[in-house]
């Protein structure tokens, strides 16, 4: 097999011991696995922290998923990672060692998540980085960058109608903030809806417009700055309804991982312009937002870092809700 060999034969990971509600992540070892045919090895530099990764733990339809078709405990969430790939299957040709990769784990190829100093991946789930590319800024990317770009320009279609106008609700978020940046250079008119400390940060990354959702109902305030192309929800608590009225014909409604009961039942509502999107990284999805990343049209703000090891202090920030940018952890560097 076509494989660089590592000396280091176990990993570290964050993991659970089942998928028991409650149950705290412990850093352990795991033994180092090998590359099959079609696969690649990572040593982790970086990784992102997702809302999805502490909803998965607690409840919820991906929390189902994942227990029916995903590896047996030991539990390891996560899906951003970037860092070295260190080894390679035999049959990739695409990817070699020493390159460096951002990517998404996927438990529905039965494999474990991205808590981990060390990732075995398809080759079709990293994306080569060019040179100089940070890889913290690479690690924050997979989810948060694929779903803001799937909401506006595959799901939004703003690259399909003349004067596009976009409206990003949780503009200062982690998707938020890429989607008001990948709205400007589609040549978008975008409103971004954040709180009034944010208000400064939405319109440095580009918002023509910026609502103060603290002073009064923003989505009331956005009606006079419409319609809109698309509407990007990343916060889940607006309604699908008031957010349909404000698009234009042919507009649509991006649910950020709507995965509630009342969210999926969007989707249903005539005339069908709400969807759901939580981004699956591969390589053909990311390479358009690492490539915009790189150009320089397209920043991302990292608001913490900790090691890995605090992944339960990342999971209690991120559910806060108070968080300007994306959180990542960082693995020790291998001995």
């Amino acid at each position: 097999m076509k494989q660089f060999m590592s000396t280091i034969e176990h990993m570290k990971a964050m993991t659970q011991a089942s998928w028991k509600q409650g149950e705290a992540m412990a850093l352990t070892e795991l033994p180092t696995p090998e590359c099959r045919a079609r696969e690649v090895r990572v040593r982790v530099a970086a990784i992102g922290v997702n809302p999805v990764d502490w909803k998965m733990r607690e409840k919820g339809p991906l929390r189902l998923l994942a227990r029916l078709i995903g590896p047996k405990p030991p539990v390891v969430v996560g899906v951003d990672f970037a860092g070295t790939v260190e080894a390679i299957g035999s049959a990739v040709s695409t990817i070699k060692v020493g390159d460096r990769v951002v990517g998404g784990t996927n438990f529905a190829r039965g494999q474990r998540g991205s808590y981990a100093d060390t990732v075995v991946v398809r080759d079709d789930q990293v994306c080569p980085l060019p040179d100089g590319f940070d890889l913290e800024i690479a690690g924050a990317l997979p989810v948060t960058g694929v779903t803001a770009w799937m909401s506006v320009v595959d799901i939004g279609r703003i690259a399909k109608v003349d004067s596009p106008r976009v409206l990003v609700l949780g503009a200062a978020g982690g998707v938020g903030q890429l989607a008001v940046q990948i709205g400007k250079m589609h040549g978008a008119f975008v409103v971004g809806v954040c709180s009034g400390k944010n208000a400064d940060f939405v319109a440095g990354l580009g918002a023509d417009e910026v609502l103060d959702y603290t002073k009064n109902d923003p989505l009331v305030a956005a009606k006079v700055l419409g319609p809109f192309q698309v509407i990007v929800d990343s916060v889940g608590s607006y309604a699908g309804a008031a957010c349909r009225r404000l698009l234009r014909s042919g507009g649509r409604h991006a649910m950020v991982a709507g995965d509630t009961p009342g969210a999926m039942m969007n989707v249903f509502v005539p005339p069908f312009t709400s969807r759901t999107v939580l981004g699956r990284a591969t390589r053909v999805r990311l390479e358009p937002v690492v490539a915009a990343v790189h150009a320089g049209k397209v920043k991302l703000r990292i608001s913490e870092r900790l090691p890995l090891a605090e992944a339960e202090r990342a999971h209690e920030l991120s559910r806060s809700g108070r968080m300007t940018g994306k959180i990542i952890l960082l693995p020790e560097p291998s001995a």
